[in-house]
Formats: structure tokens, C-alpha cells, sequence
């Protein structure tokens, strides 16, 4: 298999970590599933209950805020639903552009979206409480923006159960498949829950306790971590970063 060449049928699966197939692609899209946990803990507890992540959640925090419920952001949750439109829409565009090398897929969106949350961080620091109804529509439409990216460059890539953003048929696949699904697929699909969990407490422990900005800002050090392992593994093709499938 040359590098330009996808990976099919049992090769698709590979190793957890570094297999023929995906390489390290699992271990970092768990970072940023990681990440996800984080911006979603900052969003909500921090910008007026919206998910910048979670879409379906916020479509539901959403109609609660039209019909009027308490505490809910209606312009910071449209901000978001907005955002990632524009961000998967962005993301197709990369995702057009590199159709040769998921490698670089991923690295280029992480890239964006590094560049975008470093924006939102500039925007937190002078605030010392929770931002006005402006700032935080901006900081949910920025936010949610770098997601739709990292959706759409996620989704080409292929990688079973790691789509860094959504559980719902993760956890579901752990419980229906739990008897032809192997240890592997379950271990995978589990600590996908896991990182998620593990940075929403991690993001709520730091909102409780300091501003949003330093909430925020481990987000931008995990997508450094995953850009600079992709360039690094760039340097030496190999077959997993061939195209992805369609």
C-alpha cells in the first residue's frame, strides 16, 4: 500500500494507537475530543447555557431560550448555530483542497482553529466577569466556527468512533455491539467518552475557579500538540495520511 492509497477493509481498523491504517490519528483526535469537553464546559457554564460543540444540545437550549426560559442565551446560541455552518462550510473547502493527504488535512484545520481560538482568548482577557450579550455572541460564533472545521475535516478522515464532537452513537454502539464489536472497537469507543468527560471537568473546575480566559486556555495547547505531531509525522510518508474515503 503506497501512501497515496486508502485504507480498506480490516486495514481500515488498524492499531488503537499507531496502526498501518490510521497511524496516529486516534490518539490525537482524542485530544481533541479533550478540547471538545473543554470548549463546551467554558460555552455553557460561561457564555449564558450554549453548546458551541454539541449542536444538538443547543438547538434544544435554543427553543428554550425563544420560548422564554430563564438563563438561556438566544443570541449567543444562534451566534453558534451560525458559527458552525460557516465552519463546516470552510471545512469542506479544506477538506476539496486536500483530498490527497489526511495528514494534512488535519494538521491545516487544527492549524485554523488554533489560530481562531487564540482570537476568542484576546477577546477574554480584559474581562474579569461573564462577558456582556455582544461579547459572548462573538466568542460563541468564533467558538463554534472552529468546531464546524474540525467537523468537517474529522468526518473525511474515516477514523471509527472518534468524531471528537458527538457521543450519542458512540455510547450507543458500546452497548448494542458489545458482543461483536471486539475489545478494540469497545476500548476505542470508551475512552472517547472518557476524554470528553475528562475535559468538561476539567473545563468546569477551571470556569468555578478563574476566568474565562484561563478557562480557555488549554484548548489552544492541545491543538498545538496535535499540529506539531502532524508535522513531525509528515516528514516520513507513510500510508495512513494517503486520501480518505469519500
Amino acid at each position: 500500500m503506497t501512501p497515496e492509497q486508502p485504507a480498506t477493509g480490516t486495514d481500515r481498523e488498524g492499531s488503537l494507537w499507531r496502526g498501518a491504517a490510521h497511524g496516529p490519528l486516534p490518539a490525537l483526535l482524542l485530544l481533541l475530543t479533550v478540547g471538545t469537553g473543554l470548549v463546551d464546559a467554558v460555552s455553557v457554564l460561561g457564555l449564558g447555557r450554549v453548546f458551541v460543540a454539541n449542536m444538538t444540545g443547543n438547538v434544544v437550549f435554543l427553543g428554550f431560550a425563544v420560548a422564554g426560559a430563564p438563563g438561556f442565551a438566544l443570541a449567543a446560541s444562534l451566534a453558534a448555530l451560525g458559527g458552525i455552518l460557516v465552519g463546516a462550510l470552510g471545512g469542506g473547502r479544506l477538506v476539496a483542497a486536500r483530498t490527497s493527504g489526511r495528514g494534512r488535512l488535519l494538521r491545516d484545520a487544527v492549524l485554523v482553529e488554533l489560530i481562531v481560538v487564540i482570537v476568542v482568548l484576546v477577546l477574554l482577557a480584559p474581562l474579569d466577569g461573564p462577558p456582556g450579550t455582544g461579547t459572548a455572541s462573538v466568542v460563541a460564533g468564533l467558538l463554534a466556527a472552529a468546531l464546524g472545521l474540525q467537523n468537517a475535516a474529522v468526518r473525511r478522515l474515516g477514523v471509527p468512533d472518534l468524531t471528537t464532537t458527538v457521543l450519542t452513537m458512540t455510547l450507543t454502539g458500546i452497548a448494542a455491539d458489545e458482543r461483536s464489536g471486539g475489545p478494540r472497537v469497545l476500548t476505542r469507543r470508551v475512552l472517547a467518552v472518557v476524554a470528553m468527560f475528562a475535559g468538561a471537568v476539567v473545563g468546569a473546575v477551571l470556569v468555578d475557579q478563574g476566568r474565562l480566559v484561563w478557562a480557555l486556555s488549554p484548548v489552544p495547547v492541545l491543538l498545538a500538540v496535535v499540529a506539531v505531531v502532524l508535522t513531525v509525522t509528515l516528514r516520513r510518508p507513510t500510508a495512513w495520511q494517503g486520501p480518505s474515503r469519500p
